[in-house]
């Protein structure tokens, strides 16, 4: 068997367990770019440049960064202004925002934080709302280089063959086009969509707390008119007034100023008191956006049997407790009145030096970091905002390479507190680092070994009749086809090759040839598996296969129109 040979079999193997969704690809791409560099076929300096490559130290940049953002209020003020009935309206707004922010920063990240906000939409259920916020940020993606991973990722194919780098907005006039004839099928699709709303207030164990401010806009309205008893996975229990308690409480109860106001939730309702105008909540003037911890109170706790205030909680552990959890047991009254008992667990606030006491087990039995993080207030939020825009606009004019600006805003970001290292080390995106760099390897075997040159002489003989655009087409339907069967960097690293091999077949200008795959592998909207957003909003929106179908088979068909027609237009077949 020659060695071109064994390669296509490795690469049909990859293909084969990639499809059965049993093996992390992370551990596929690993083992097989490991599996070539013990078979010889790539040097041991080369597969491990391609992990240094700068294409893929500017993504995982990007993508920390990008922690930051996720944290201000930016995202949560566009949910706000979602709430409406008109529902054409709502995901008009909702494609067009998620669009242009999918453009600026990574498309996952804007999914990753307009969830929780999504789901506590008041008028229209997650399930018809979360799958168009899914299209609409890969639409997004596709208008600049840093929209999405694989837009990056090819980049980096791009530089590795010598060619010039794709410009920022080399592609954005198709990204426009796709968008808005995108956008028309979702707002039409969207109808289409199941009504799933989730009602239920089973298992919401956390107590919250907040109490409404002097000048609430809450003052002088029914619980039914602020919208309190319409909340996802946070339920009023109790209001106290003046020292008594007021439970059940009734939807006509008007509240007045100095009501403390009792909720149960689970640990993403705090971003819902969060959002709420007027209320000023327990412990809020200490979130500066710290990812939360957990704690379980152990049975030689010196805590054991007093309120938080008793125990000088803040003081002792340099935390503070924002929500406390007694099993499923609903508790009763304000947070520091309660008694702590052994077992209970409480969501905190860490301040600097909290680390030093997550070593005290005598106090506590078990200590985990939470996945959900505080929002910024208003002026760490246009701070950050402020200086990652002007990263990217230093970056867009050529002031200021993007790698270097992103890595100076990274520090920044970790100097003054915004993220922690804590916080980088459990979100670092080691996965897809590993898929990217493995996945460089891999091209670069393909090319070595004339194994994509093989394959785009197949596809010429295959659609020679069709001439050059008949190969351009060939190319964009297999990026297609890979992307919504593994996954879109996957399918990027193996189109890649044999859509430059094509070209220089052709002995023209490979641009349109890139393009395809770069549209074609963005081009998931069938199933939820092919696109890392598309499967993050799965669960969340209680997702059939059936729904990605209902409305991904006309979005995939008018996005493919779009883009094999444009392509040619901007990038024409020219002989080099």
């Amino acid at each position: 068997m020659s060695q071109a040979t064994a390669v296509i079999c490795m690469l049909t193997a990859l293909v084969a367990l990639l499809l059965t969704n049993k093996i992390r690809p992370a551990i596929l791409f690993v083992g097989a770019i490991a599996l070539s560099y013990l078979l010889g076929w790539i040097s041991f300096e080369r597969m491990m440049g391609n992990f240094t490559n700068s294409s893929l130290f500017t993504l995982i940049l990007l993508l920390v960064v990008s922690l930051a953002v996720e944290k201000t209020s930016l995202l949560q003020s566009v949910g706000r202004h979602l709430n409406h009935a008109n529902f054409s309206w709502v995901i008009t707004k909702l494609g067009v925002t998620t669009a242009f922010l999918s453009s600026i920063t990574n498309n996952s990240a804007v999914v990753a934080s307009m969830i929780g906000v999504l789901k506590r939409n008041h008028f229209h259920s997650p399930s018809k709302l979360l799958l168009p916020l899914s299209y609409a940020a890969i639409l997004g993606g596709t208008l600049t280089l840093i929209g999405t991973s694989t837009n990056l990722i090819v980049n980096s194919f791009v530089v590795d063959a010598g060619l010039q780098p794709i410009g920022f907005f080399d592609f954005t006039l198709i990204g426009i086009a796709v968008v808005l004839c995108g956008l028309i099928v979702l707002i039409i699709g969207g109808y289409r969509l199941p009504d799933r709303f989730d009602s239920s207030n089973a298992d919401l164990p956390y107590m919250l707390e907040a109490m409404v401010s002097e000048d609430s806009v809450m003052i002088g309205k029914s619980v039914e008119e602020n919208r309190l008893r319409a909340l996802q996975r946070l339920y009023l229990v109790e209001i106290e007034r003046n020292g008594e308690l007021i439970r059940p409480v009734c939807p006509t109860q008007v509240l007045e100023a100095g009501d403390r106001l009792v909720f149960a939730g689970d640990t993403q309702s705090l971003h819902i008191l969060q959002e709420m105008q007027g209320l000023e909540w327990f412990a809020k003037a200490h979130l500066k956006g710290q990812a939360l911890v957990e704690v379980v109170i152990s049975h030689s706790a010196s805590i054991k049997g007093k309120t938080l205030k008793e125990c000088a909680f803040r003081e002792k552990f340099d935390a503070a407790v924002v929500a406390i959890r007694r099993g499923n047991e609903q508790l009763s009254g304000g947070l520091g009145q309660i008694t702590l008992h052994a077992g209970d667990t409480l969501m905190l606030v860490p301040g600097k030096g909290f680390e030093q006491h997550r070593k005290n087990l005598r106090e506590f039995v078990m200590i985990s970091d939470s996945e959900v993080s505080a929002q910024l207030d208003s002026r760490q939020s246009k701070l950050v905002l402020a200086s990652f825009i002007g990263t990217l606009a230093l970056a867009f004019t050529n002031t200021v390479d993007l790698t270097k600006g992103l890595l100076a805003l990274l520090v920044l970001f970790v100097a003054s507190g915004v993220l922690s290292l804590d916080e980088i080390k459990r979100r670092f995106p080691i996965e897809l680092t590993l898929i990217v760099g493995s996945a460089l390897g891999l091209a670069n075997i393909m090319v070595d070994n004339g194994v994509a040159q093989m394959l785009g002489e197949y596809l010429l003989a295959l659609f020679g009749d069709w001439g050059i655009l008949g190969a351009f087409i060939a190319v964009y339907l297999f990026t297609l086809l890979l992307t919504e069967l593994i996954t879109n960097n996957a399918a990027a690293a193996l189109a890649f090759p044999i859509a430059y091999s094509i070209a220089i077949g052709y002995g023209i200008d490979p641009r349109p040839f890139i393009m395809a795959v770069i549209f074609g592998a963005s081009a998931s909207f069938i199933s939820p598996y092919g696109y890392q957003t598309n499967l993050m909003v799965y669960s969340a929106g209680n997702y059939q296969f059936s729904d990605y179908l209902r409305v991904g088979i006309p979005l995939s068909l008018v996005y493919s129109l779009v883009v094999l027609f444009m392509i040619p237009m901007v990038f024409p077949f020219v002989a080099i």
